[in-house]
């Protein structure tokens, strides 16, 4: 069995037919398989297109299964490939909203609004800074018009004890600013030595306490706005501690002092320093505004400087998510056309071979080369003769006829008489001239029988004949 299949293996042959076609991609020529031509080799011309067309046969149902089988194959690949390309483009939207929410003020979009609302916080912030320089304006204002005016009683003009009072402010001040050896402090001092001597001791225990308030209250406003070795700040501390060792030498006038000062009657007085406290509590508010508005601020600022990240990050994602959803929408694409294609192989009318010529007939063998057979044959034989006689005359010592009769002998014969033959002789070359043609019909018919069997038929050679005639009378 295995012996017949390999026989019959090596009795079909397939030869691929190429043609010169040009390259759509590239533009250049190039050589493409454009069909291909199945043979099979026999000794029965019938049997051999029987068996031809078979092979056909079996060839057409293979290339229908393999196409078909091709794109059931493919629909399946693409539609998995677009379940797998789908869940991950919900994975990369979930993904980009998860990463949205969490960077939901670093988006790339949001770049202008951030920036705007950081210039609007930074006028509010000046704006802040106005304020808390117009509230500390008017509460040092406030306090020069406090350490004016008398905690008790409601005379607010300049009397001695009040001139005294004022006298003794402006020397803390002094002092402040100068040595103690300095002319306008020694000015100062004698005048305030002069008033205590007309209308005596004065305590002023409770004033000075209001004014180391006040002046404490500045002093932190200007700790807040300058470093502690700017001259102001080291003015207000000097000025503090001279109000402070002043205080200090009397303790018990100090609590006295403190406690009356907590209780003021004097309706101006009380006027000016409710004043101060709503100046100090809008400075304070304001101070919280600042803080809140420069927290606000950092806020916008640390959202600013991780936007490149966030963009990075964000592009990143955006990025995977349009290449998946293109890579989706041309997988589904190609889905679409294999469905087609699928419905097309069941339906048979895809792609598909299509025989251009049937097998027919087989009207003259195609091996071995019988007409160089018999040609070859021929010129041995012709050879064969042609030696066998040159060389059979060439053996014969006989003399034929009167010329080697004369070569013989050295002289011409004097007569020549014809051989006579007898009745005997005439009947044995009469059968021999009858063989010879009995010989040569017998050869024609062998050879038109051979001619037959081993290499065209004889009403196909007759029909070729005729072909062959009529195109060249029609020539």
């Amino acid at each position: 069995t295995e012996e017949i299949v390999a026989n019959m293996r090596d009795d079909i042959s397939l030869d691929l037919i190429d043609a010169d076609v040009v390259d759509p991609r590239t533009g250049r020529p190039t050589t493409a398989t454009i069909a291909f031509q199945l043979s099979f080799s026999g000794e029965n011309p019938s049997q051999v297109q029987k068996v031809a067309n078979e092979l056909t046969s079996l060839y057409l149902k293979e290339n229908l299964r393999e196409r078909s089988e091709k794109a059931n194959e493919t629909y399946r690949f693409l539609n998995s490939e677009s379940e797998h390309l789908s869940k991950e483009i919900a994975d990369l939207q979930e993904k980009l909203a998860t990463f949205k929410e969490q960077n939901a003020n670093s988006l790339p979009e949001l770049q202008q609004l951030n920036q705007t609302m950081m210039e609007r916080i930074d006028r509010n912030l000046s704006d802040a800074d106005s304020q808390i320089r117009i509230q500390e304006q008017t509460r040092v204002y406030l306090q020069s018009q406090l350490t004016q005016l008398k905690p008790f009683g409601s005379d607010t003009s300049l009397d001695p004890k009040t001139r005294l009072q004022a006298l003794r402010t402006q020397y803390l001040g002094l002092l402040a600013r100068y040595s103690a050896d300095h002319p306008d402090v020694i000015r100062m001092k004698r005048e305030i030595e002069g008033l205590e001597n007309e209308i005596g001791k004065v305590d002023s225990s409770a004033e000075q306490l209001k004014q180391i308030e006040a002046l404490r209250g500045e002093l932190a406003t200007l700790r807040k706005r300058y470093s502690p070795q700017h001259p102001d700040v080291l003015k207000l501390e000097r000025q503090i501690k001279a109000l402070e060792q002043s205080v200090g030498s009397n303790p018990a006038m100090s609590r006295l002092a403190s406690t009356a000062a907590d209780n003021p009657d004097n309706p101006a007085y009380i006027q000016i320093q409710t004043q101060i406290e709503a100046a100090d509590t809008e400075i304070r508010a304001l101070h919280e505004k600042k803080a809140e508005l420069r927290k606000k601020l950092d806020d916008y600022e640390q959202r600013l400087t991780e936007m490149p990240q966030v963009e990075r990050e964000y592009a990143t994602l955006q990025r995977n998510l349009l290449d998946t959803i293109a890579e989706y929408r041309n997988i589904r694409a190609k889905l679409t056309s294999a469905e087609i294609g699928q419905q097309l192989e069941k339906d048979s009318k895809g792609e598909r071979f299509v025989i251009v010529e049937p097998p027919i007939l087989p009207e003259e063998p195609i091996s071995p080369n019988r007409p160089a057979i018999l040609f070859l044959s021929f010129v041995l034989a012709l050879g064969t003769g042609i030696g066998y006689a040159a060389v059979a005359e060439s053996l014969d010592s006989s003399v034929r006829g009167s010329k080697g009769l004369a070569f013989a002998a050295g002289a011409p014969p004097l007569s020549v008489i014809p051989y006579l033959e007898s009745d005997r002789e005439k009947t044995r070359r009469k059968n021999k001239t009858a063989r010879s043609v009995a010989a040569a019909i017998g050869a024609i018919i062998l050879a038109i029988t051979l001619l037959h069997n081993f290499w065209m038929p004889l009403d196909v050679l007759w029909y070729k004949a005729l072909r062959k005639a009529d195109v060249v009378i029609n020539t």
